[in-house]
């Protein structure tokens, strides 16, 4: 909502006129501040009176005026020191001499940064140059330059006309949340600005409303024939109609209103519709006009007849649906009630009798047929939130006004009221209950005294005080309502800001300490880390279901997945249950921006349901839940343990001329796998497995003793392909959360020997199906506390070894802690290690 300063100072007289201590006093009572809007025009823009206008016709066919143009009166400089009268050259042809025009003299800047210069043109020095509406930011406002008489100001030559316009005004702009509707308005904002800055405040409805009542609209045929409510709600609460004559609909809309609708962000479409447009802005009742001529027989409020079509004002032909709220004649649908008219009574520049209409239409109602028809319109946004009941006919009274005022029009005894009783809702608060809620006491005088600057009627009774909020508060429902407004009326910064004592010795827990030394090592890999939605589609659910880490939990039923009852995407309604559809599509993101070398990681949550997901029970508002309904909501909510993933794609290396390409592949994920599982001191496994969504040969499961806690390879081809990224993917996903629960508590340091190491080599035959990783694991059990290292540096199949047959080589590396070892001493353990291969795997040396 935009708020012309000027008009604001109309209704509460402003403390202070800046821009920034108007917008600090409404953040104070709770609007946001967005931005500031001006028309941007500075330097000298002044009246002047046209002495002579000579016509000349010029090769190009164009014909302009040269102009003798007075800008100061004689004797005197003008406002940018030179002459009293300048020769300008002027294009439009709406104006002859004695006429006042505005003149932006050299120096002067108008928006868009076009400053003003002499300079030569048509033969002629221009020294200066006369304005149009639109030049001076006011938009597309008739044709021509703008003279005084037809808008009919009068102003002295020389006076500035920034000022006589009405373009020194500035506007503050502030988000309006969706429950204070009433703040959709110059009347409602200004009330809140009296609040914050304690100025007195005049409500503009007051003496309107008195003027409203001694009228007796009468004669016009209304029928509301929507009376049975949907939803069990009322379609339409009031409907007042007035009728105006005479109307000069093609007079030019008034200055001063034509500035203050501008900076409000509204577009002129002619005097009636700008009025009805300023009406709205200052009471916040939306209203609407009509060409009453063309209005056929009795008006009727009803429901719209399925198949039946309406042009609205945007010129677009809208099918109608059986909910939408219709305003109606006897040849058909008129206007979408609350949200827009129609084409064929509308008001144009040849229209001589308007016929206002003033209605309060039902919230629901309105926002439906705006989401329907996909309009929103400034009429539906404030329906939709609400309007004050009892401004209908204040501002109907307001609209035949300005008329009258300022387009000739005569208002008649013709029009009808039809207005349903509206009685206003009374909010017991008992005491205590406000200092219970926010935490610090407020004495009775401050409660009565803030409710009461709002609006709210209150009353003492035996049980606590009866609070009666205002009409235009449709918000206020309940006790916590009343609570905010104490708070918000009184300062949110009296609230004192508290923060719980952290007990001594505490600190980060075992597992976030160790969450976090994975996360520091997996980046220290070179990964990137990211942060992706966690909704996925079904599409993405099948493909990286069903996999070694999801099998465990959801053991009774694999397949199912918490499905979100109000999706941000209806594509995507599911909870993820891997991070790796995430992070396949940050990938395929930064791919599609020619971000083709990339190492991703992500660290977070995964939802994984023990079986049927079971929506958990409503707990109370009123008090605390008890233990039942505690302990059901716990049963309900799926398992969340924290996922480590990574992903690799394109270079690891790229070509230089010191090095050849090298692409990233299942090793790369591996190892980070490995970097990640030492981290936490534990030991890791690697046996060749199967997962859906892998490379059926280039799929590793990653196990810390004896329990499955990952996975790590390449993603299918197929699957590359279909998400347009490079042909190799390779990733990694560990169970963050399973393994910080098998490392173990304390990580043994290994000490540092002054003494010689002895090396040895071991091959050993084992079936082709048995995983080295056991070998390896067998064979340094057997060696004992001698070994201190072995790897893996050879696997030979076919020839080398029997049919069904693999030969390992593994190189090991032994050493003493307190003596140089001997070769026999380090044969002796490597034997030791090749038994206890053999009686584990069977393998021979």
């Amino acid at each position: 909502m935009r708020i012309p300063l000027s008009w604001l100072n109309e209704q509460t007289p402003l403390v202070a006129a800046d821009l920034k201590s108007v917008h600090a006093a409404l953040v104070q009572v709770g609007f946001e501040e967005e931005a500031t809007h001006s028309f941007e025009i500075s330097g000298p823009v002044v009246v002047g009176e046209v002495l002579s206008r000579e016509p000349e016709e010029h090769s190009n066919g164009k014909t302009i005026n040269w102009c003798r143009v007075r800008v100061a009166q004689p004797g005197a400089l003008a406002a940018d020191g030179g002459a009293h009268e300048r020769g300008i050259v002027c294009g439009a042809h709406n104006f002859d001499v004695g006429d006042r025009v505005v003149v932006a003299l050299p120096g002067a800047v108008l928006p868009g940064g076009f400053v003003i210069a002499a300079r030569k043109t048509y033969g002629h020095v221009s020294d200066g140059m006369l304005a149009a509406a639109s030049e001076l930011g006011l938009g597309d406002v008739g044709s021509g330059i703008i003279v005084l008489q037809q808008l009919g100001l009068k102003a002295e030559i020389g006076t500035d006309a920034l000022e006589l316009l009405g373009l020194r005004d500035s506007a503050v702009e502030i988000n309006v949340t969706p429950d204070r509707g009433y703040a959709f308005s110059v009347r409602g904002v200004a009330r809140e600005y009296s609040h914050a800055t304690g100025a007195q405040y005049t409500d503009p409805a007051i003496a309107l409303t008195e003027r409203a009542r001694v009228v007796q609209a009468q004669g016009l045929e209304v029928e509301l024939a929507d009376q049975a409510p949907i939803r069990g709600r009322r379609a339409v609460s009031g409907f007042i109609t007035r009728l105006l004559t005479n109307v000069r609909a093609d007079t030019p809309t008034p200055q001063l209103i034509l500035s203050r609708l501008v900076l409000a962000g509204q577009r002129s479409t002619g005097i009636v519709s700008d009025l009805a447009n300023y009406v709205m802005l200052e009471l916040g009742n939306p209203l609407h006009t009509y060409d009453a001529a063309k209005i056929d027989g009795k008006i009727t409020v009803r429901r719209a007849v399925a198949g039946e079509e309406l042009l609205t004002l945007d010129g677009v032909t809208r099918k109608l649906h059986p909910e939408d709220l219709v305003i109606a004649d006897n040849s058909g649908v008129i206007g979408l009630a609350g949200v827009m008219g129609g084409e064929r009574t509308k008001v144009t520049a040849v229209t001589t009798e308007v016929l206002i209409e003033a209605a309060n239409f039902d919230p629901v109602s309105v926002a439906r047929t705006a989401r329907r028809h996909k309009l929103p319109s400034e009429a539906a946004k404030r329906f939709e939130r609400g309007v004050d009941p009892f401004v209908a006919e204040v501002a109907a009274q307001r609209m035949a006004e300005l008329l009258v005022t300022y387009a000739g029009a005569t208002l008649t005894e013709t029009g009808s009221k039809d207005v349903a009783e509206f009685k206003l809702r009374e909010i017991l608060l008992q005491p205590g209950y406000i200092a219970n809620l926010i935490g610090i006491s407020y004495s009775e005088e401050q409660i009565i005294e803030s409710l009461r600057l709002i609006g709210c009627d209150t009353r003492e009774s035996a049980v606590g005080l009866v609070v009666t909020p205002p009409s235009w508060r449709s918000d206020l429902s309940r006790p916590a309502d009343l609570a905010e407004e104490v708070v918000r009326i009184t300062g949110y910064e009296h609230i004192p800001a508290i923060l719980p004592v952290a007990p001594p010795g505490r600190g980060l827990t075992r597992a976030q300490k160790l969450r976090r030394t994975v996360a520091r090592t997996v980046t220290a890999f070179g990964l990137t880390e990211v942060q992706c939605y966690p909704f996925v589609s079904a599409k993405q659910l099948a493909v990286f279901d069903e996999s070694p880490l999801t099998a465990a939990i959801s053991a009774t039923k694999p397949g199912v997945a918490v499905k979100l009852g109000n999706p941000l995407d209806g594509q995507t309604p599911f909870l993820r249950k891997s991070l790796l559809p995430g992070l396949v599509l940050a990938a395929q993101r930064n791919n599609s921006r020619g971000l083709t070398n990339l190492a991703l990681a992500e660290f977070g949550s995964v939802f994984l349901p023990a079986g049927e997901v079971v929506l958990p029970p409503t707990p109370p508002l009123a008090a605390r839940p008890d233990e039942a309904v505690l302990n059901a909501i716990k049963e309900a909510i799926p398992a969340q343990p924290v996922h480590a993933v990574g992903l690799f794609t394109g270079s690891a290396e790229t070509q230089g001329v010191w090095q050849q390409e090298r692409e990233y592949d299942w090793r790369d994920a591996l190892d980070a796998a490995r970097a990640a599982v030492s981290a936490v001191g534990a030991q890791l496994t690697v046996t060749q497995g199967t997962h859906p969504a892998f490379h059926p040969g280039r799929t590793a499961v990653l196990s810390v003793s004896g329990e499955h806690i990952g996975f790590a390879g390449e993603l299918l081809p197929e699957l590359v392909a279909a998400s347009h990224l490079p042909h190799r993917v390779s990733v990694f996903e560990l169970d963050l959360s399973l393994l910080i629960k098998l490392a173990p508590r304390a990580v043994t340091t290994a000490q540092l020997s002054t003494y010689p190491a002895a090396t040895q080599d071991l091959t050993l035959q084992v079936a082709e199906h048995t995983p080295s990783s056991v070998v390896e694991e067998a064979v340094a059990e057997g060696a004992g506390e001698l070994l201190e290292n072995i790897r893996l540096v050879a696997d030979y199949r076919g020839a080398v070894a029997q049919t069904g047959k693999k030969a390992l080589t593994f190189s090991l590396r032994f050493r003493a802690a307190d003596r140089t070892l001997e070769a026999k001493e380090a044969s002796a353990a490597k034997m030791e290690g090749v038994a206890r291969a053999y009686e584990v795997t069977g393998a021979t040396l």
